[in-house]
């Protein structure tokens, strides 16, 4: 009768070898502790070897030449960027390789061995030697490189300015000369000129005498245009000094345009002689003029806290 039983497989059967076709992609990792097979290993440009992904770094397999990728690279481009440098130097310098004066009427190459270029501090553009100097190029002129255009702003900033000064000292010589007579020193004599301003001043028949204002009224000739240069009129001291201003442009007959916006350079402002100061659109008649009182119109002199 024959045996049931089969034969034993050899060692050699359990395990299927691997292919040496596989076995000649990738590597075993060189690491001293991990020697793992792996099928993308990375290599060191430093020490050339190779390791898994876990020991990749120059730190993580302790690289002996730690660097020295770095270094060589380095090298690299600075003699490549020598090389160039020297290359472009002996080259002739034209308009695509070389920097020409900034001098409109000069073609001179500068920032080469023949010509030095200098660059100006004011308007910061490079010169040849010939146009380094501000009055040969015109700087004054010249708008630097990257400056915003805004010389109307600044010259409007200045003209406000130079207004307001001339205003300050204007008035104080309208403090101690404008006045068509020196304030009177006695009650009785002060009710005498206020007789005669009220005698010669003009207005609005519909203010009541109780609410009225008299004042003596002028156009500065340096920053204004009026057809009558002074006059007397009365106004509503119930009234800001805003709207007495429209009037009293109405009377002088200036043109007015601070209700249709624009600029200060435009805007019609209000002085007080007797306070020296400008006077607030919003502020009201009753409380910063007196009977009397001179006020003058100018034009384009900046806001009130300028």
């Amino acid at each position: 009768m024959a045996s049931s039983t089969s034969p034993v497989p050899s060692e050699s059967q359990l395990f299927t070898p691997m292919d040496q076709e596989i076995l000649s992609v990738g590597g075993t990792c060189q690491y001293l502790t991990c020697e793992n097979y792996d099928f993308l290993p990375f290599r060191c440009e430093s020490c050339r070897g190779r390791f898994c992904q876990d020991h990749r770094t120059e730190a993580g397999h302790k690289c002996a030449h730690a660097g020295e990728w770095a270094k060589r690279r380095f090298q690299q481009q600075s003699h490549q960027t020598s090389f160039s440098s020297s290359s472009s130097s002996n080259q002739k310098p034209t308009t695509l390789t070389a920097t020409q004066c900034s001098h409109p009427q000069c073609k001179t190459f500068i920032d080469t061995l023949n010509s030095v270029g200098v660059v100006c501090s004011t308007c910061n553009r490079k010169y040849c030697l010939k146009h380094r100097i501000p009055e040969d190029h015109k700087c004054s002129n010249i708008i630097p490189p990257g400056a915003r255009q805004n010389s109307g702003a600044i010259s409007q900033t200045d003209k406000a300015r130079a207004a307001l000064g001339r205003l300050k000292l204007w008035g104080k010589e309208k403090q101690a000369a404008v006045l068509p007579k020196p304030k009177p020193s006695t009650a009785a004599s002060r009710v005498v000129a206020l007789n005669q301003l009220k005698k010669s001043a003009k207005g609005d028949e519909k203010v009541p005498l109780d609410k009225r204002i008299y004042l003596h009224v002028e156009a500065e000739a340096n920053t204004t245009t009026s057809k009558l240069p002074k006059g007397a009129f009365w106004y509503n001291k119930a009234w800001s000094i805003g709207r007495l201003l429209d009037d009293a442009a109405r009377g002088l007959q200036v043109q007015n345009v601070n209700n249709r916006g624009g600029g200060e350079e435009d805007r019609l402002r209000v002085f007080h002689v007797e306070g020296g100061r400008l006077l607030e659109f919003s502020e009201k008649a009753e409380d910063v003029l007196g009977q009397g009182n001179t006020i003058v119109l100018l034009r384009g002199v900046g806001p009130v806290d300028a």
